[in-house]
């Protein structure tokens, strides 16, 4: 340690006192760390209700990576410093043990590390408990399989990523920790729908505010932080040029605005954008010499009675009880790539097919048969259940080129948001007219959408089973939706193959949830 540095630790500790009248002082003066602007008018508001003992109920919406977290470490180490004292107790809950209730202690204890008037104090217990002095901070799991009651909240109670958190779980085992007490709740996030706990707390302090004037909600967007950290800005930038400035995603963890909990999938905005006006979509039957090709194959399951013969959609579906196995061959236009925030390409369809109760070896010919005239560079095709079988043949056919599908709830989810992120960037372009784009407009006017609770932001998505076209009364079908949607697994490829690589995979922007300043 440097004579300079001993110097000013001796300095900081003689004049405690001082340093603890304000949680900025603290931070700026013990931990190195200068509170932003609208991080020090969510920090000043938590000590003052705190401190006053209101006993209110804040609720903080930071969209991502904007020092949400380093804020609560300061907060955190700050009030157990001021109140070593004493036996206060703060409790933080958050919606998963690993990694969230750990990250959210490791960042507590490299504050307390480098803060000098902790660093020496502060002690750890029964490996998720706090401790400075007399005064503890525990950190819990509100996950649905946890059970946490008979903690208590003398100070303060937290909840972290608070839209993450079932509300019936809140309701049962965390409110009562506070509810003898009087402390200071604050329930921290980012948007995501109404339903959740978050949304719930979001107007319950609204209308707490209108009662009696004192502010409790801190609502912030990506504008909102990038005037303070321009960067910031650029980040955000980046991510809308990615997914689209409407895609659910971006709305809510940058721009804090909620979304609903179910809907349709496709509004007339949205499918306004999948469509070409400049007419370069037109559907051609055959391939234009040096274009690159992919097929998009959802397959449905065999009909061993059917003949064998292949039915287009041009006749009429022989059961249109069954789903069809369908296919969408697209143009993949590369001059997105040059695009250095998208650094995507852009699928163009060029043609569709579909087929009903078709042995899949008959299948595998007519697919063969169409690759050997459009030459694919990929083919993604779904290998769920019976499809794995056909997509090995075709694996043995054209080796290299195949990219199977497994379809699960959690690889849906994932395919799903992937295409409005290619919808949501304008990079589905749809052009001309025939049956099977009509078709395909129609299962889009159908595609309904439901976010689950819980961390994962899992949608389930698709056409309801047993819909039913108002006007006709046949039922629909999503196959060429489904066979559009595994465009996304093209994102992560090569263009064009054996050259370096174009493309590089962004970031889910959930990944960064967990992680500080």
């Amino acid at each position: 340690m440097s004579d300079e540095f001993a110097a000013s630790k001796e300095t900081l500790v003689r004049d405690a006192h001082l340093v603890l009248e304000t949680v900025l002082d603290f931070s700026r003066f013990g931990s190195k760390v200068t509170l932003r602007d609208y991080q020090k008018e969510v920090a000043l508001a938590v000590i003052e209700s705190v401190l006053g003992r209101q006993g209110i109920s804040l609720v903080v919406m930071f969209p991502r990576q904007s020092g949400k977290n380093e804020l609560q470490a300061q907060l955190e180490s700050y009030l157990l410093c001021l109140f070593s004292g004493t036996d206060a107790e703060i409790v933080k809950v958050s919606p998963t043990w690993k990694p969230q209730s750990q990250n959210a202690m490791r960042r507590l204890e490299r504050t307390l590390k480098r803060n000098p008037l902790t660093q020496t104090l502060w002690q750890k217990e029964a490996g998720y408990i706090y401790r400075v002095g007399s005064a503890r901070v525990y950190f819990l799991s509100a996950a649905p399989e946890s059970n946490i009651v008979g903690a208590t909240a003398s100070t303060l109670l937290e909840v972290d990523e608070a839209q993450d958190v079932l509300p019936g779980k809140f309701d049962k085992e965390v409110a009562p920790m506070a509810a003898s007490t009087n402390a200071t709740r604050v329930f921290w996030g980012t948007a995501w729908t109404a339903q959740t706990l978050l949304g719930r707390e979001l107007r319950a302090a609204k209308r707490a505010e209108k009662r009696d004037g004192i502010r409790r909600v801190f609502r912030l967007n990506g504008d909102d932080v990038a005037r303070e950290v321009p960067e910031y800005g650029k980040f955000v930038a980046e991510q809308v040029s990615r997914l689209g400035r409407s895609h659910p995603m971006v709305c809510t963890q940058y721009f804090s605005e909620e979304i609903t909990a179910e809907s349709g999938m496709f509004p007339p905005w949205r499918v306004a954008l999948m469509k070409d006006g400049a007419g370069a979509g037109e559907t051609v039957p055959v391939p234009a010499a040096g274009r690159i090709y992919a097929f998009l194959l959802d397959v449905a399951g065999q009909d061993e009675a059917a003949s064998g013969d292949s039915t287009p959609l041009q006749s009429e579906l022989a059961n249109p009880r069954r789903d069809a196995t369908a296919l969408t061959i697209v143009e993949v236009d590369l001059s997105t790539l040059a695009d250095e925030l998208i650094c995507r390409p852009t699928y163009r369809p060029r043609l569709r097919r579909m087929w009903v109760g078709v042995r899949h070896t008959r299948l595998f010919a007519e697919i063969k048969a169409l690759a050997g005239k459009w030459r694919p560079r990929k083919l993604v095709v779904d290998a769920t259940g019976v499809g794995a079988g056909l997509a090995s043949f075709l694996e043995k056919a054209f080796p290299g080129q195949v990219i199977p599908f497994t379809f699960n709830s959690a690889s849906k989810s994932r395919l799903g948001w992937d295409f409005l992120g290619i919808v949501d960037t304008g990079r589905w372009k749809e052009g001309g007219h025939s049956a099977e784009s009509e078709l395909f407009f129609r299962q889009l006017s159908f595609c309904q959408y439901e976010i689950q609770p819980g961390v994962e932001k899992r949608m389930s998505w698709g056409v309801p089973d047993g819909a039913r076209d108002a006007e006709s009364g046949e039922l629909v079908h999503d196959d060429l939706v489904i066979s559009a949607a595994l465009s996304a697994a093209l994102e992560d490829q090569d263009w064009p193959p054996g050259q370096p690589t174009a493309i590089i995979r962004g970031r889910d922007p959930l990944e960064d949830m967990d992680k500080g300043f």
